[in-house]
C-alpha cells in the first residue's frame, strides 16, 4: 500500500525532475530517495521516471500520476485541518435555540463575534420558549440552548447563569402614569394585563404572580402573546400594560414607556442562562463568547 511518506518523495522528483534537489527538499539523503522511487515503481509496475544518471523527463504514467499524487497530498491536508478544527471547535454544526427576548440585544452581536471567529461552524437557530428548548435538549434536536431561569426539573441538562436583569413595568405612551420614573406594583392591580401564557415559561411567568400576589392582587390577563416583540406591540397599541426586561425594554422604541416598580412584590429578577446536556468543542466556544460579551458588557 501506497502511503503519503510515498506520494510527497515522488512529487519532490517529479517537480524538480533531480534527486539532489529533491533529497535536499525532503531533508534526506540521496540515496534513500532513489531507493524509495525504484520501490513506487516496483509497487504500481510501471515506469514514472525516464532516467540515467539523472531525470530527463516523466513518463505518460509519471505524468498522470504526478497530478494524482498532488490531489491526493492536498486531501490528505484538507483532511488533517478539518481535524484540527472540527477538535478546536471551528467547524462542522451547531444547533442553537433561543428566547425571543434575546434578540434585540444579546443575539445579535453573539452571531456576529462567533460568525467572525469560527467561519467554519454552520449555526442552525432557532426560537423556542424555555419549556420548548428543554425538551429539544432531552431528545437531542439541538445542542446549546439560552433561555430564562428558573426551570424545575432540570435533569441532566446543565444550567449556567448567563445574566441577571430585572423586570421593569412597560406602559402606553399616552398611559395616565407613564410621566413616572418609578411606581409600586400595586398600582397596575387595575389595568388589563399583556402576559405570556404560563406553558410558555412556567418558572417566569410563576415569578411574575408570585410578585402580584405579594403587591396584594391577581393580574387581569386580557392577551397571551407568545413572544416579546407581540408583547411590546399589544403594549404600545394600548391593549394592557406589562412586565419586561430592563435591557430589553431599553432597546424598544415607539408608543411604550418603562418604569421601574417598587415596594411589594419587587424587584422582580430576570435571569437568562445557557443550558446543554454536553459541550462539543463548537458549543463550548459559543458558551465561552457569550460568557465573555455579557462580561465586557457589565464592565461599560
Amino acid at each position: 500500500m501506497i502511503d503519503l511518506r510515498q506520494f510527497r518523495q515522488y512529487v519532490a522528483v517529479a517537480e524538480t525532475l533531480n534527486f539532489r534537489s529533491a533529497a535536499e527538499r525532503l531533508n534526506m539523503a540521496q540515496p534513500p530517495l532513489s531507493t524509495a522511487i525504484r520501490r513506487l515503481e516496483e509497487e504500481l509496475g510501471v515506469t514514472l521516471l525516464e532516467r540515467d544518471n539523472r531525470v530527463s523527463r516523466l513518463t505518460a504514467a509519471g505524468e498522470v500520476f504526478l497530478l494524482e499524487a498532488r490531489r491526493t497530498l492536498e486531501q490528505a491536508d484538507r483532511a488533517c485541518a478539518a481535524a484540527r478544527l472540527a477538535a478546536a471547535g471551528l467547524s462542522g454544526s451547531l444547533r442553537l435555540s433561543f428566547v425571543d427576548s434575546t434578540v434585540n440585544g444579546l443575539l445579535p452581536r453573539l452571531l456576529r463575534d462567533f460568525k467572525v471567529r469560527h467561519p467554519q461552524v454552520d449555526l442552525h437557530l432557532q426560537e423556542a420558549t424555555p419549556p420548548e428548548q428543554m425538551e429539544a435538549l432531552r431528545q437531542d434536536r439541538t445542542d446549546i440552548g439560552i433561555l430564562v431561569l428558573p426551570i424545575a426539573d432540570a435533569g441532566d441538562i446543565q444550567l449556567e447563569p448567563l445574566l441577571s436583569d430585572r423586570m421593569v413595568a412597560v406602559l402606553p405612551a399616552e398611559h395616565r402614569l407613564a410621566r413616572r420614573k418609578r411606581l409600586a406594583l400595586a398600582e397596575l392591580a387595575d389595568e388589563p394585563w399583556v402576559l405570556f401564557a404560563h406553558h410558555h415559561g412556567p418558572g417566569m411567568h410563576a415569578r411574575i404572580l408570585l410578585a402580584c400576589a405579594q403587591a396584594g392582587f391577581v393580574p387581569r390577563v386580557v392577551q397571551q402573546p407568545r413572544q416579546m416583540q407581540t408583547t411590546a406591540g399589544l403594549v404600545a397599541g394600548q391593549v394592557g400594560v406589562a412586565l419586561m426586561p430592563r435591557l430589553y425594554a431599553n432597546r424598544h422604541h415607539g408608543g411604550l414607556v418603562q418604569c421601574e416598580i417598587s415596594g411589594p412584590g419587587s424587584p422582580i429578577p430576570y435571569e437568562l442562562a445557557i443550558a446543554y446536556r454536553q459541550l462539543s468543542p463548537s458549543a463550548r466556544a459559543l458558551r465561552d463568547l457569550a460568557l465573555q460579551i455579557v462580561r465586557s458588557d457589565s464592565d461599560d
